[in-house]
Order: structure tokens, then sequence, then C-alpha cells
């Protein structure tokens, strides 16, 4: 197999990665055959996925920019996956020139494709980290240069509690990382659910069997297990919804089914 120039050295491009079938899932190019062979797989059973990656990114540059709109500047961007068009930092920075933003991924090719990204960007930096270890992060040297946890920050979880199993105690980092924040941040989330698929959980049961035979369960919660995740913070209407249901730009009711997949939310901390 063929390594391609921008691939980092020393890592398995054998194996599927979920950032990169994200990348697929979104026509970008930072992807192998591998994880090309394993999203085609999953979209057998799901033929929307792209459509629900869609919404989830739609949704992100509307928190962002709602972040703006209520002062915030920071950005903590955990699980950010590999950039495309309209990422944090150009939807923050373009609104609030001189907004600060750490992404955060553990994939290899995510952190090197962003720092490539982010070359001569002063405001923005990307970190190897893993979500499951948040002191890890908010001690790092690219959360102290960039990010005032004296002041108000968004944290954004998108799409990427799903990829923690119960075991890997996804309340205890979100309740460590909150803690950490100032009062007036947020916390960004969206999670995937069978509630909201226009499939029988038996179907959409398919595309969770493949990212569990590729080693990175998808664990679907329900709408009030994801709701756990605000714990102490307060919910901004319109509460936590379907992703385009949050705060919609424009009319939704010609919006694909699958758009309607899983759950968005944003909370802020008093």
């Amino acid at each position: 197999m063929e390594r391609p120039a921008w691939a980092p050295p020393g890592i398995d491009i054998s194996v599927p990665s979920v950032s990169r079938m994200y990348d697929f899932y979104l026509g970008g190019s930072h992807n192998f055959e591998v994880d090309r062979e394993a999203a085609r797989k999953a979209m057998e059973f799901m033929p929307g996925l792209p459509k629900v990656m869609q919404a989830n990114r739609a949704f992100m540059r509307r928190a962002v920019r709602f972040a703006v709109d209520n002062g915030i500047t920071q950005f903590l961007d955990i699980g950010s996956g590999i950039p495309t068009f309209g990422n944090v930092h150009e939807v923050a920075q373009a609104a609030a020139p001189g907004a600060r933003v750490v992404y955060v991924d553990h994939d290899p090719v995510a952190v090197a494709h962003s720092r490539a990204v982010l070359e001569g960007n002063d405001d923005a930096a990307v970190l190897s980290a893993d979500l499951r270890k948040p002191q890890e992060i908010l001690h790092s040297p690219e959360v102290g240069q960039l990010i005032d946890l004296d002041r108000p920050v968004a944290l954004l979880l998108v799409a990427v509690l799903h990829f923690l199993e119960d075991e890997d105690e996804p309340g205890r980092a979100v309740a460590e990382l909150v803690d950490a924040l100032a009062p007036g941040s947020i916390v960004v989330v969206t999670h995937a659910s069978y509630e909201g698929i226009p499939l029988t959980q038996e179907q959409a049961g398919g595309t969770v069997g493949v990212y569990r035979n590729i080693r990175s369960p998808l664990v679907m919660r329900s709408h009030a297990e994801i709701l756990r995740f605000f714990d102490g913070l307060d919910l901004v209407d319109p509460g936590l919804v379907s992703m385009p249901l949050w705060r919609p730009e424009g009319p939704t009711d010609e919006e694909d089914p699958y758009a309607f997949s899983g759950f968005a939310g944003v909370g802020r901390k008093a």
C-alpha cells in the first residue's frame, strides 16, 4: 500500500480511522482506501451518513457564531478531526479577528494536517491528546499559551462523545473540563442516537457494527442519556434537539431526513 506524501511517518495506514472516515463523508482527500472501504460499508446500512455529517458541521458553525455573538473569543475543540472548509478557526476568526482556537485530536493525520493548515496562524494551535485524559489537555502548553481559563471559553465536543464507551467515563471527562471553565463559558455537544434516524434500529445497527469491527465502537445514547452531559449547565434555547432545529438560519422542512439523526445542544456555565 503506497503511503501518500502527506501521511505522517509511523502511522498504520492499514487500520481505518474514524476521523479519516469523517473526512471521506465530507468529501475530503485526507483518507486512505481502508477508511473509504469502512465508510462505504457503513453507508450500505445508512446511505445518508454524509448528510448527517454535513448537518453536524452546519450546527457547529452556527454554535461558533453564537459564541462570538455572546462575547466568547476562545475555543477549545476536542475531537476536532481533519480540518475542512469552514472549520472553527475560520468561522471564529472571520467573526472576531484575534479569536483563539486550540484543536485537540489523537489521530496523527488529523494533528499533522491541522498543523499544516494552521501554519502562520498565531491564534490557533493543535494538540495531540485524548478526551479521556482531560487534565493533560487543560495543562498542555498549547492551552496555556492560547486559552485564558479565567475568561469564558467555548468547549466543543462535536461528534466525539459517542466514541467513548461508558467504561471510559465520558461524563467524568466532561465534568472535569467544565469544572476548569470560567462562568459564562459554553459547552457545545453533538451526539449520535438511534432516535431521529429514518431507519429501524436494526438497520442502523449495521452501521454501529461496522464501527465496532474497526475497534472504534459507536455508542448510540438516548436523548435522556445525552442530556446528562449538560448536568450543572443551563441549556440554551431550544435545548437538546435534532441538529437542523438548533437555531436554524433558514427553513428546515426541506432538510434531508438523515440530517435529523442524533442530537445537538449548547449549555452555559453560570
